[in-house]
């Protein structure tokens, strides 16, 4: 059965009349990107920063040296004894060092040759002493039977006043630069043996024994691994050994006489020279401050980690 449907001729004419519905535009072509503007430059703002840490590094300092004067102003006009003034001082510093190096005998010379009359003495003190401290730290921390053997003596004779061991050594050696030299290595070398044993303890184990595995003789252990991991140990000995030194040659070269800068300290005072007394100690400072810088230097450039004094 076949169902026909008739449409109204109303519908018919409202269908021819109606829009017909417009063609769907092609694909347009993909636009290109357009280039992004450039940021703005931003406002140049550290530059207070980096100001603001110059003077925080500089001032400091400065306020400390100010402090330091007023002080010794202060101190110098109340003195009946005669006390030099900063102005006074930085006179006789000009004096001092307008001729460092003159000679005229043996006692009488110049204070740079005084100077370098003890870092001669702290040079070949702390010299033998690296050469036996830092062989002899390794041993210790290496070996547990070395170790509970010194141990007991490292600990009774470190405490020893330096200049307490002078005497031994004048009584040995029959010459005071030799037992001058003699106070500093016995001194030197306690920083050194312990710094170096306790790193060479502090080691990993896992270290020593991928050792064991690879079956390496002593030589290898000790070059190949125990050395790279124990130099921050060693350099922080070397440096506290130095600063050590420094500190006991003047001291022995008061007692022992001679060229140096402990003997000219010495001899001011007999002549009652209290400038040049306070020039000495300021030489004595910077010398040892140089030898820190240095030290902290040479470990900066030996370590991977950050040196600080």
């Amino acid at each position: 059965m076949v169902s026909a449907v008739f449409h109204s001729p109303l519908d018919v004419a409202a269908a021819q009349s109606a829009p017909s519905a417009p063609p769907k535009p092609a694909a347009s072509k993909v636009a290109a990107p357009q280039p992004v503007p450039a940021p703005a430059p931003e406002p140049r703002t550290r530059a207070p920063l980096e100001l603001r840490a110059f003077w925080m590094r500089v001032l400091p300092p400065l306020a400390g040296f100010g402090l330091l004067l007023l002080i010794w102003e202060v101190v110098a006009m109340k003195s009946t004894t005669g006390f030099p003034t900063p102005a006074a001082t930085w006179q006789q510093a000009v004096t001092v060092f307008s001729d460092p190096f003159y000679s005229k005998g043996p006692n009488d010379q110049g204070v740079g040759w005084n100077v370098l009359s003890s870092l001669q003495r702290v040079a070949l003190g702390f010299g033998l002493a690296a050469l036996v401290g830092i062989p002899a730290g390794f041993a210790i921390g290496r070996f547990e039977f070395l170790s509970r053997m010194f141990n007991p003596l490292i600990s009774l004779l470190r405490p020893v006043s330096p200049l307490a061991w002078l005497p031994i050594g004048l009584l040995v050696f029959k010459g005071a630069n030799p037992a001058a030299i003699w106070t500093i290595f016995i001194c030197s070398i306690w920083p050194m043996i312990i710094n170096t044993a306790v790193g060479v303890q502090r080691v990993p184990a896992d270290y020593m024994n991928v050792a064991k595995v690879l079956n390496l003789s002593e030589w290898k252990i000790l070059t190949k691994i125990l050395f790279p991991a124990v130099l921050p140990y060693m350099l922080t000995g070397v440096r506290l050994a130095v600063g050590t030194a420094w500190l006991v040659i003047v001291a022995a070269e008061m007692l022992t006489g001679g060229v140096g800068i402990g003997f000219w300290v010495w001899d001011e005072w007999n002549n009652l020279n209290v400038a040049n007394i306070i020039i000495a100690i300021f030489v004595i400072g910077i010398v040892g401050l140089v030898l820190e810088f240095a030290l902290i230097k040479l470990a900066t450039a030996f370590t991977f980690e950050e040196v600080k004094s």
